[in-house]
């Protein structure tokens, strides 16, 4: 038995066929019983379909949609644009300082993390730990991030305090070589 779909006119039928030989050995078609037009049943085949199911003793399984899932989306833009003038500006020469250093983290990576939380949503250093669970940044290796990472990030930042600001004031002077030039020409 099969289940077919005959058209009469413009309207269609649900009809369960079965299929057979004749006493000539031809193979036939009869129809057991018409199921309804088709834009008239809605539910009612799932009725059949469970009645059916339950008579055959095979499990009724119910094909109802996958449940949809809604997950927030990280915010990308902010961080992005930081991390486009981070470069821009050059801060991220402060690697060289802390490629020098005992620690084994990549402390400018943290220490970027920590000024684009403090810029995007300022909180405590536990809070940072919490932002990054909403954002996504560009560019960052860092697998996870702890606070005991960001200690040690701060850590470095002191003891290399000069380095540091050396770099940053390099930076600075570039810029402000470029603002005169571009000041200039205008």
């Amino acid at each position: 038995m099969f289940v077919k779909v005959t058209s009469s006119g413009s309207r269609r039928y649900l009809q369960l066929v079965e299929a057979y030989r004749d006493e000539h050995g031809k193979p036939k078609q009869r129809t057991v019983a018409t199921l309804g037009r088709l834009d008239q049943l809605d539910g009612q085949l799932d009725q059949v379909i469970a009645g059916l199911a339950r008579a055959t003793g095979k499990p009724v399984t119910v094909n109802a949609p996958p449940a949809i899932v809604f997950e927030s989306a990280r915010a990308f833009g902010d961080v992005w644009a930081l991390t486009e003038l981070w470069h821009e500006l050059g801060f991220d020469q402060l690697q060289r300082v802390f490629r020098r250093t005992r620690h084994e983290i990549d402390v400018e990576a943290l220490l970027r993390i920590m000024v684009f939380n403090r810029l995007c949503d300022p909180e405590s250093k536990l809070g940072v730990l919490r932002w990054l669970e909403t954002v996504t940044l560009p560019g960052l290796a860092l697998k996870a991030v702890s606070h005991h990472q960001l200690l040690r990030a701060m850590d470095a930042l002191l003891d290399q305090h000069e380095a540091v600001e050396q770099t940053v004031a390099d930076c600075y002077d570039r810029w402000w070589i470029r603002i005169c030039r571009w000041c200039s020409m205008t």
